[in-house]
């Protein structure tokens, strides 16, 4: 996805101007409004952990039973229900759905995960049940690849289909099916399913202790974009170390979790390149509670975007450069704008390995002598003749606001691997 090109070419080519469709309507909240989901695959054990991330701004959660649902639906969050849809119409799937399909709490229903890659790409194929003689057989399209896969798709895909309209038949409330992939999952495969279903999407997590490329987010957000043809993106983030996940995953790895500013990142370049919704996953994982907190700091503050995350509002604004032309790999600058009654929100993502120090954005005229104030900073702009000028290091986010009322009180977390960032790791793209 990534190319090399000279700042200052045509803008279209080398910047991005992004106003993301606000699709998290597709979640009702508890109040009946729509929402943005903010989920976790985890649902804690204990309530009074449940309530700790329901404080945090956590509005969906990952559920098995009747009773999961009730442990939600009294500390205001929804449920996403897993389903083995590729079973096919069971009658275990009949009546686990008439089950919990009344239940006020349950938000999404969800197909099985990774499906595709799991018969095609999965290094278990090879390491485990040596189906193919070398881990990667589906990269080289071998005959011992494409014959076991396809033979499968024959199998499983019709099945999941099949699933998909037992829960359109017995779902009253239509309530929508996701199925998460992984960011390479096949894209012909996954287009055999994906007129039959609600949300597409992708989990992805870049950091481990031998690089840190943010921008595979990026990339994975466009990617399923494309597949999804219009269909609302979720992304599912990391909330883990690789060695945290045993010896299959991270044998010999080293602890490395990424930091406040890089899950700050990860989650920002989502948002502006249009998902829809974003999860966390392996934070069951974790060992240690600074890691939670950093992620529950980051789902606060976007908890408090909500009105602005949900507003299908656009207003017409131009993003520009007051700089010296650059060569670099990345996306640009991202702008991201969104009018919530009278308030205003400006999200600005350096997504390039380089700093910019000029981006002037225009088109502000209704705000014209009013204060953006930088949340979690000291930026503060001064709307000048419709047009205000960012400052932006490398890797960047700065969210901007009419009103400093958006910016959460809470700071524990914030400052999770600041020793780190401090030494140039967070922008290293190596």
């Amino acid at each position: 996805m990534s190319i090399n090109r000279v700042f200052w070419s045509a803008l279209i080519l080398a910047f991005w101007f992004s106003l993301a469709p606000a699709l998290g309507s597709l979640i009702e909240g508890p109040n009946g409004g729509p929402i943005y989901p903010l989920g976790f695959y985890e649902l804690p054990k204990e309530d009074a952990a449940l309530q700790r991330m329901a404080n945090a701004g956590v509005n969906l959660v990952r559920v098995h039973s009747k009773e999961d649902l009730d442990r939600a639906q009294s500390v205001g969050m929804r449920g996403v229900f897993p389903l083995s849809l590729q079973e096919g119409a069971t009658d275990k799937i009949r009546q686990t759905i008439q089950e919990v399909k009344d239940h006020p709490a349950l938000a999404v229903w969800e197909g099985p995960d990774e499906i595709i890659w799991t018969f095609t790409t999965y290094s278990g194929l090879h390491r485990v049940s040596k189906v193919y003689p070398h881990r990667d057989e589906w990269w080289r399209q071998t005959d011992i690849a494409l014959d076991y896969s396809n033979e499968k798709a024959q199998e499983i895909i019709p099945k999941l289909l099949e699933g998909i309209a037992t829960v359109r038949n017995l779902d009253d409330r239509n309530r929508p099916v996701w199925i998460n992939e992984a960011v390479e999952s096949d894209a012909r495969m996954v287009r055999r399913y994906m007129d039959d279903i609600d949300i597409t999407g992708c989990d992805i997590y870049p950091v481990n202790d031998r690089n840190r490329r943010l921008t595979r987010v990026t990339e994975g957000v466009e990617r399923w974009k494309k597949i999804g043809r219009g269909k609302p993106v979720w992304m599912v983030l990391q909330a883990f170390s690789w060695d945290e996940l045993g010896e299959y995953h991270g044998g010999g790895r080293e602890r490395t979790y990424p930091t406040f500013e890089e899950s700050r990142f990860m989650a920002y370049t989502s948002i502006v390149h249009g998902a829809a919704g974003i999860l966390y996953w392996g934070s069951n994982y974790l060992q240690t509670d600074e890691v939670r907190e950093s992620i529950y700091a980051l789902t606060t503050e976007l908890s408090a975007l909500q009105p602005f995350l949900v507003s299908e509002e656009k207003p017409e604004v131009t993003l520009d450069f007051l700089e010296i032309p650059q060569t670099t790999e990345g996306f640009g600058v991202q702008c991201f704008v969104r009018k919530a009654g009278e308030d205003w929100l400006i999200v600005l993502v350096n997504e390039d390995e380089v700093k910019h120090m000029g981006v002037e954005i225009s088109g502000l005229d209704e705000l014209e002598g009013k204060t953006l104030h930088q949340l979690y900073g000291k930026d503060d702009l001064m709307v000048e003749g419709g047009e205000i000028i960012a400052r932006l290091r490398p890797f960047e986010v700065k969210v901007y606001s009419t009103s400093p009322e958006y910016e959460s009180d809470r700071t524990e977390g914030r400052d999770f691997g600041w020793d780190e960032a401090k030494e140039g790791k967070i922008d290293s793209q190596e």
